[in-house]
């Protein structure tokens, strides 16, 4: 069997090629306390400094050992970018958006000549140069970012949720500038140097808006992202909290190559939805990878392989207390997890 580089396996896995063994990764944030205290590198000053970000990601390999290095650990930097004020973090806290900045059609066309090289958006794709300059030939440099509908929501505030369904005209302008903010924004990070793109769109949930909104939305701005990273060559993971269960067929609709699912989905019922879509989690990140043990992370990871999972990795975001210990425990199980 031939074996592959952290970066040669996880390519391969996300687009249905054989591969040696279960590449060991985590598509969600993967900040943590300990690691900061071993890298010396801590929020909120990681979320804000290209450097500092560059060494907290790059302790999720050298302090846990998982196969890939990833950047950002929050998802307000989009907002932030379009002028939406920001409630600061704190070392085990993620900032937040705590004020929106679209109100109606005059704000659309205001915002819509932006400069991607300006703002916090900026300082991520510094922090993936240097990770790809460091560990680009070996490992994957994963980049993630807001996905457009969940974008357009902080923009808007909780009036997005109307706006759907009473205001074609402007929801489909908003959307419009955010899919074109992120397809600028991605294909920045993937010439820094991102190779994997994680969208992260937690309120496009089809359980929360419907399947016909989440059909006329959501799925044609994924799709648009998702063909501009694979002109590039770039495999994307989309993330939607929730029970996605019924709707995952409409998510791999977009043409994405791997879906992230949470621990409220069943993952042998989840691969039964799809066709060819990778399914990826769902360690629940509170109960069991904060809480649990080391022993009995194991057990549940044996039970997400034996379901049938494609690629083992939390089933959201990393809580910042979570120990290292137990993080080993999942790239334990992932590593041991032979084809």
């Amino acid at each position: 069997m031939v074996t592959y580089t952290p970066k040669e396996r996880l390519a391969r896995a996300l687009t249905g090629k054989p591969v040696d063994r279960m590449p060991a990764v985590s598509f969600t944030q993967t900040g943590t306390v300990e690691q900061m205290e071993a890298a010396g590198a801590f929020w909120p000053e990681a979320n804000d400094n290209a450097e500092t970000m560059a060494k907290l990601a790059e302790a999720g390999h050298t302090v846990v050992g998982f196969e890939a290095v990833r950047v950002p650990f929050d998802i307000s930097a989009e907002a932030e970018f379009f002028g939406c004020d920001i409630k600061a973090g704190t070392k085990e806290q993620q900032p937040s958006v705590s004020s929106h900045c679209v109100k109606d059609m005059s704000d659309v066309e205001r915002l819509k000549n932006f400069d991607i090289t300006q703002g916090r958006v900026a300082t991520i794709c510094k922090a993936i140069k240097i990770l790809a300059d460091k560990y680009g030939k070996e490992l994957p440099i994963m980049a993630s970012m807001l996905g457009p509908f969940s974008l357009a929501q902080h923009m808007n505030g909780d009036d997005w949720f109307m706006a759907i369904m009473t205001d074609e005209e402007f929801a489909t302008a908003l959307m419009d500038l955010a899919t074109e903010f992120n397809i600028a924004y991605a294909k920045k990070m993937a010439e820094n140097g991102a190779d994997t793109m994680v969208i992260i769109d937690p309120t496009a949930s089809a359980m929360l808006i419907g399947d016909a909104y989440y059909e006329k939305y959501v799925v044609p701005a994924h799709r648009k992202i998702v063909d501009a990273m694979h002109e590039m060559n770039v495999p994307v993971v989309i993330h939607i909290c929730g029970d996605t269960t019924m709707s995952l067929e409409l998510m791999e609709s977009s043409g994405v190559d791997a879906i992230s699912v949470d621990q409220s989905v069943d993952i042998a019922t989840a691969k039964s939805k799809v066709n060819k879509a990778m399914i990826i989690g769902n360690l629940d990140p509170v109960a069991v990878l904060w809480k649990g043990t080391p022993d009995t992370i194991r057990g549940v990871s044996q039970k997400a392989i034996d379901a049938g999972v494609d690629l083992l990795a939390p089933g959201c975001g990393i809580v910042s207390k979570t120990p290292s210990a137990n993080l080993q425990a999942m790239v334990e199980s992932a590593k041991n997890r032979k084809y």
